[in-house]
């Protein structure tokens, strides 16, 4: 079944992870295969080099995550690397039904009680640690700085995401906290984000 998401991936086959050409077991091994390349997008293990690209994802970000890291009590380095694993670095961005970005670069979800615009996207949770495709409905935003500054507050404001929150520099400390508040159903997630902000820190040193 990897073999046949390696050769449509070869052959161009375009947005893989849902494409009707995949049978549903090799969409499942797509989407493992999409959430592993977030995670090890800094050019391969040991090399804390971001690519061209990369690094301009960073610096579009960079004064919206310090802010928001201010208020977090964390590494700026932190809230970009999140940023960069939830958004495939700035390359999979949510979308809203008109194709524009919502700016949702944190892939936060729209409860009940957020009264903002929405957006329904597909997304992939975890079920028994299978990756499962799905569909639901994500906040949108204006601009990156309202974005940034949401994403801030509602760490803030849930109880679920205190461990995350006045860990400084700690890159496991605050994907632990993160993730043991469930902010995704992945199970390697903390272990991708800390992966990740590692790296992150290495490229600013």
């Amino acid at each position: 079944m990897q073999g046949e998401v390696a050769d449509f991936i070869q052959n161009g086959g375009g947005d893989w992870t849902s494409s009707a050409s995949l049978s549903a077991e090799g969409r499942v091994w797509a989407a493992r295969a999409s959430e592993a390349g977030a995670a090890n997008a800094i050019v391969g293990d040991g090399d804390s080099t971001a690519s061209p690209d990369q690094q301009a994802f960073l610096e579009s970000i960079a004064p919206w995550a310090r802010e928001a890291a201010d208020k977090l009590g964390v590494a700026p380095e932190l809230v970009s690397a999140h940023a960069a694993l939830e958004s495939g670095w700035g390359r999979r961005p949510l979308k809203n039904a008109d194709g524009s970005s919502t700016h949702n670069l944190f892939g936060i979800k729209a409860g009940s009680s957020w009264k903002g615009d929405v957006a329904d996207n597909s997304t992939t949770e975890y079920v028994g640690g299978a990756a499962v495709k799905t569909s639901a409905r994500f906040r949108a935003y204006p601009d990156q700085a309202s974005a940034f500054r949401d994403y801030a507050q509602m760490l803030i404001d849930n109880p679920r995401f205190r461990g995350a929150l006045g860990t400084g520099s700690d890159a496991h400390a605050f994907a632990s906290g993160l993730a043991k508040g469930g902010y995704a159903t992945d199970p390697s997630y903390a272990a991708k984000l800390s992966r990740l902000a590692g790296k992150l820190q290495g490229v600013g040193s």
